[in-house]
């Protein structure tokens, strides 16, 4: 086995191609990592907000296509990374410019701070919810000792080797434990679904208030919200296809897995509070305990990517010094901020990823290697690739109140891509 590159300490490795002897994830490796990051509470009180305004069958529809190409972009970017060895940072600053990128490096870092505090409010209050339910939990001290019990356990694993996570920690416990999880659930409520009478909700019509296409737009937005940050693991892999693939197929089975059970709860016990709802099941305390475990690779992929973005702005400071600083970051101010109203802030920060992607998939699609190349030679700024960005978040909030029926992720990432192939073809 050949010996293993080891940076130095004032290398930026965010910025550089990585090595080959760095790169070990297979395809099952990156199916398992996407597998573990789609499943979610989250992903599920999502999909449950699909309904009643759907009918069912609309609401499927909307979960496997949406899921699909949602996952499909994630395995687009997961090869071009693959193939270059980029970083997301590098990414950026091959198709924006070397100083301009440091806009969308910042943004992405303070969404990642964000959604990372986010996921570990999701986690105490669900452990809150848990503990209340066990009776374990009833002093109101509790609620600070979950938050520092999650946030303990991200800085625990944000210290280690994000390859061995992956490959040892994952693949081989977290994955099969998690998957029985969903399987006990799925089998509880489908029994309920039965009793119930499979054929009614089936063929339960919608009340109306969403479409189909924002439906498609509210399913495409998870796995369109981890577009920052698939290529920070992407780079590891052996093959550009086999990263496509498996994270296509990993992230893929597990939206539709989560957003589908998250309607199947709301259609056989509908509640206010999907946990709740859970909690009620049959062993849902233990399954939903599973998740929850499992939800902190969630944060951790938070955490982990956000310090390889500050990493490239700041190489003096390791990814791991840089992970400790963000996971200690997001422990602090899940104590302080009232997460629940600043989600429509993050989204509005998820937007500018969708037109960012659309035009780094169609500056570098089909570029393999040559990516890594275009990095070398990039200037301070690429001023068509920006104009195109910038004019495609304008689009993406403008499309909601002049075509609202034809949602705003996938109209934008094409209009975006299509443009930057038209009008960069001849750039390199």
């Amino acid at each position: 086995m050949p010996p293993t590159t080891s940076p130095s300490p004032s290398a930026n490795e965010a910025l550089m191609p990585l090595p080959a002897d760095r790169r070990v994830f297979q395809w099952h490796d990156h199916a398992s990592l996407w597998f573990s990051l789609g499943v979610g509470l989250l992903v599920m009180q999502v999909g449950a907000y699909l309904m009643p305004a759907l009918s069912t069958q609309q609401a499927l529809a909307a979960i496997v296509l949406g899921s699909l190409i949602g996952a499909g972009l994630l395995g687009w970017v997961a090869r071009i990374a693959c193939e270059s060895g980029l970083a997301s940072a590098g990414l950026m600053q091959t198709v924006f410019g070397r100083r301009f990128a440091s806009l969308p490096i910042l943004l992405n870092i303070v969404q990642l701070i964000g959604w990372g505090t986010f996921e570990l409010v999701v986690m105490r209050d669900s452990t809150v919810a848990i503990g209340r339910q066990s009776g374990a939990m009833t002093e109101a001290w509790w609620t600070v000792g979950a938050t520092l019990l999650w946030g303990g356990a991200v800085l625990v694993l944000i210290s280690g080797s994000m390859v061995q996570l992956v490959r040892r920690v994952i693949a081989r416990f977290a994955l099969p434990l998690v998957v029985l999880s969903l399987l006990w659930l799925s089998w509880q409520f489908l029994s309920l679904a039965r009793t119930q009478g499979f054929a009614a909700l089936w063929n339960r019509p919608g009340e109306g208030g969403m479409g189909v296409m924002p439906a498609l737009d509210l399913v495409i937005a998870m796995p369109i919200s981890w577009l920052p940050l698939v290529a920070d693991y992407a780079r590891h892999g052996t093959s550009g296809r086999s990263a496509l693939r498996g994270t296509w197929l990993g992230y893929a089975v597990a939206n539709v897995w989560c957003y589908s059970l998250g309607v199947l709860v709301a259609l056989t016990l509908p509640s206010t509070d999907l946990v709740t709802a859970l909690l009620l099941a049959q062993g849902g305390l233990i399954a939903l305990s599973l998740i929850l475990i499992d939800e902190v690779d969630n944060a951790y992929g938070d955490a982990y990517s956000g310090a390889v973005s500050a990493h490239s702005l700041l190489p003096r400071w390791s990814v791991r010094r840089w992970g400790v600083i963000i996971g200690t970051t997001c422990t602090a101010l899940a104590l302080v901020l009232p997460m629940h109203s600043l989600e429509p802030f993050l989204l509005l920060l998820s937007s500018v990823f969708v037109p960012l992607f659309g035009v780094i998939l169609g500056r570098l699609a089909g570029k393999g290697t040559k990516t890594a190349q275009l990095l070398k030679t990039a200037r301070n700024v690429h001023a068509v690739p920006v104009t195109i960005w910038l004019a495609g978040i304008a689009c993406y909030h403008l499309l909601p109140k002049i075509a609202p029926f034809l949602g705003s992720a996938l109209p934008t990432l094409a209009l975006c891509f299509v443009l930057t192939r038209l009008l960069t073809a001849k750039a390199d």
